[in-house]
């Protein structure tokens, strides 16, 4: 009885840790029934910190010229996955966000695109194997990262644009974050035409940098 209890413990611990809950806790989180949650650490006019507890996700590689054609064969390949491509042929429900990793390149080279789906709470612990060699099931850690929400559709213009307007105000304040790479969220179907939510992030290096509206007064003046 007492190992029951606390096993029962230790899996809502878990579980409770994982942050992936009911999507009404985020406004902008309108189509699934769960969404990837966060803490708040601290927002200005250019952007928000984020505090993300380590998940598991499902992720698989695609590699091109564009995001936007790696993509439509990045987001086939883990469609199957959650209608049933794994190895106890399981639906798994839809989450968002749906998470690309984009690594810098030049605007010619080829890049490797990386796609995640969020894996549901109830798939968190031991979610299924999938059955195609090129989906994998990844644990991201822990991160806090700095965050620049905009609308419209994800392109790999309006994307670079808004890291690059990210990054600049990153800059300003000597926030150090993680080069190379900045994730790409999306939180809306491709079938939804208005008030899409989109997300840029760069992952911070060391504490986050949250300037009080005084000191980015200050920095642009200066």
């Amino acid at each position: 009885m007492i190992f029951i209890s606390g096993l029962v413990g230790f899996l809502l611990l878990v579980t409770a840790e994982a942050r992936v809950g009911n999507s009404s806790s985020l406004e902008f989180c309108t189509e699934t029934q769960q969404c990837l949650l966060f803490d708040l650490i601290c927002e200005t006019g250019d952007y928000e910190v984020r505090h993300y507890d380590s998940v598991k996700w499902v992720s698989t590689k695609e590699t091109s010229f564009f995001m936007e054609m790696a993509a439509m064969r990045a987001f086939k390949r883990l469609y199957q996955y959650i209608t049933g491509a794994n190895e106890n042929a399981k639906k798994i429900g839809m989450t968002a966000p749906v998470l690309v990793k984009m690594v810098d390149k030049k605007f010619w080279e080829m890049g490797v695109y990386t796609m995640s789906f969020l894996l549901p709470l109830d798939h968190q612990i031991n979610p299924p194997k999938p059955t195609d060699d090129k989906v994998y099931i990844q644990q991201m850690p822990d991160m806090k990262v700095y965050v620049r929400s905009y609308g419209g559709w994800m392109t790999s213009m309006s994307d670079s644009n808004n890291a690059k307007s990210l990054s600049t105000a990153l800059n300003s304040v000597d926030a150090e974050y993680k080069k190379g790479f900045h994730y790409a969220a999306g939180y809306n179907s491709p079938m939804t035409m208005f008030n899409r939510h989109n997300e840029v992030w760069f992952v911070a290096e060391d504490e986050p940098v949250c300037p009080s509206s005084e000191e980015l007064e200050y920095s642009f003046l200066s």
